[in-house]
């Protein structure tokens, strides 16, 4: 079938002055309706109608041919049907061709895809349709005027989604016959609509527009690999979650191996889309089905040879806390938990901390002489089981703190019926398990206990004094969780003696002085900018 694509652009746009010319995400708005044309399996040739010398111009730059309009064509009150059967009549005495349909697309929808557009066209062959219009669904409870009188255009009030379809015309394309576009219409007896997505429907009108479809087409599809299951904890999918939330002008993914059955159901928990993966072995059918600008892991340790196949069929490459070989390759590396990471390419340090929206928005707590609420976390999981190892503690020497509310925060992955970690009241002891908004309970807590991943960070944005003892050794290398940043770490949580963390505690509990220094110390750090910094890098952008 012969198919001739027609893309009407006047000169005198007065909403948004020159709009078929500007700039849109770095090219004339035309060239976006030009190219769709151009890249189409089934559009034979491309024609721009116009009365403007300079829109001609740039129009044979992007490769179309182009009718020049008449003035008697090129006024407001004009509509598009005699301007879109005048350049059709002149296409086909330029060409030499009798077209079989004719599509006339608005160079005002720069985010109809060519996808789209060939499907549409695949649909008006296949129904053999006179005309097919390109319709967005807008289900509303709407009202209107009958008998100078307002009433409801509805017979039930229902929500949305059990409304029925109300198809609204978009200006992305009406496909016709060629035997149906005459001066006056474009439109056959049989008609059908396609529906698009609402994206694809905005139609540039006015400045509104320009800015909502200019932030749509700068969006990056961006893939976060991450892990997160008992043995691992789940700081990785906390942080990710984090910045996926940050990117939702952008389009993200998760991805998951089917092993991180913790981390999964933190991530199902979310909304956010993801994909559940067997082994790394999926990754480069995943990569071909979602065509990613940016891909980020956060699953500890690359290496070179990873990083490298990543960078060859991906434009940009992120890893966060890696301290393998692979941070040679990738674009950037960004270690907020690590300060000794010394390459071009490596941002370190508590400047690129990521603190989750709730901690953004919250205050730090209020200094108290007195300690009335101690603290216990130890992350989503707690690999060593610290949590009952403090429980035990606790247990023996609360009747020394009566005045002492002691508040376990545990996490998705922690068992604590097995574990005995339940509240007892009489003792001051309560647990809370999975709670949705640890803020609630670090408001009023004077001091803490807890581990030294990235919850260190949300204590010291709190400013709550903390002892620390970590998981692993591994986390003993994350700097952060040091006096001279407001913390008392003691070490590796399993060699350290109870009596030990029982003595700590008893002194920071009877010795104000201490904690109002380690309180004053949390107060120099300016941890609520580190999300915006590490997002940049991420997109590539300057992150100062």
């Amino acid at each position: 079938m012969g198919i001739l694509a027609l893309i009407p652009a006047r000169g005198g746009s007065k909403g948004i002055p020159k709009k078929n010319l500007r700039l849109m995400n770095g090219k004339p708005l035309i060239a976006y309706a030009i190219e769709n044309a151009k890249k189409s399996k089934y559009i034979r040739d491309v024609f721009v109608t116009t009365d403007s010398k300079e829109i001609e111009e740039v129009s044979k730059v992007y490769g179309a041919a182009v009718i020049k309009r008449d003035n008697e064509l090129s006024s407001d009150l004009v509509t598009l049907d005699p301007v879109i059967y005048h350049a059709m009549l002149k296409a086909e005495k330029e060409t030499g061709k009798f077209y079989d349909a004719v599509i006339t697309l608005q160079p005002t929808s720069p985010l109809l895809n060519v996808e789209t557009l060939d499907s549409a066209i695949e649909y008006f062959i296949s129904g053999n349709f006179e005309t097919v219009i390109s319709v967005v669904n807008k289900p509303h409870l709407a009202w209107g005027v009958k008998d100078s009188e307002l009433v409801p255009l509805y017979s039930e009030r229902k929500n949305r989604q059990e409304l029925p379809p109300q198809y609204l015309e978009t200006g992305a394309f009406v496909i016709s016959k060629r035997n149906v576009v005459v001066p006056e219409s474009r439109i056959g007896s049989k008609t059908s609509v396609y529906e698009i997505s609402e994206v694809e429907s905005i139609d540039i009108d006015d400045r509104n527009d320009w800015l909502l479809a200019e932030t749509l087409l700068k969006r990056k599809k961006i893939i976060f690999r991450v892990e997160g299951h008992l043995k691992l904890g789940l700081g990785h999918i906390y942080n990710c979650l984090t910045l996926a939330f940050s990117m939702m002008e952008h389009d993200v993914l998760l991805v998951i191996s089917k092993n991180s059955r913790e981390g999964i159901e933190k991530i199902k928990a979310s909304n956010l889309p993801y994909r559940i993966i067997e082994s790394d072995a999926d990754i480069d059918a995943l990569i071909n089905e979602f065509k990613p600008d940016i891909w980020v892991n956060d699953c500890l340790d690359t290496d070179e040879k990873y990083i490298r196949h990543l960078k060859s069929i991906i434009p940009r490459v992120i890893s966060i806390e890696d301290l393998g070989s692979g941070i040679k390759e990738a674009d950037a590396v960004i270690n907020a938990l690590y300060d000794d990471v010394q390459q071009t390419n490596v941002y370190s340090g508590w400047e690129y901390v990521c603190l989750r929206d709730e901690f953004q928005i919250e205050s730090p707590n209020i200094f108290n002489q007195e300690v009335r609420k101690v603290l216990i976390m130890f992350g989503g999981t707690d690999p060593a089981n610290l949590n009952k190892t403090l429980y035990e503690i606790i247990l023996k020497i609360t009747d020394k703190y009566k005045n002492i509310k002691f508040e376990f925060i545990t996490g998705l992955g922690y068992k604590n019926k097995e574990n005995g970690v339940v509240t007892r009241e009489e003792k001051n002891i309560f647990v809370y398990p999975d709670v949705p908004r640890v803020t609630k309970y670090m408001r009023e807590a004077d001091l803490a206990i807890t581990s030294q991943g990235r919850t260190i960070f949300e204590l010291a944005a709190m400013r709550i004094p903390a002892i620390v003892l970590s998981q692993n050794e591994r986390e003993q290398t994350h700097f952060f969780a040091q006096m001279e940043n407001g913390f008392l770490n003691l070490g590796v949580g399993a060699k350290v003696d109870s009596v030990l963390i029982e003595n700590t505690l008893e002194w920071l509990v009877s010795t104000a002085i201490v904690r109002k220094n380690m309180y004053e110390i949390m107060g120099k750090y300016d941890l609520r900018k580190g999300l915006k910094r590490v997002k940049n890098i991420i997109l590539g952008e300057d992150y100062e």
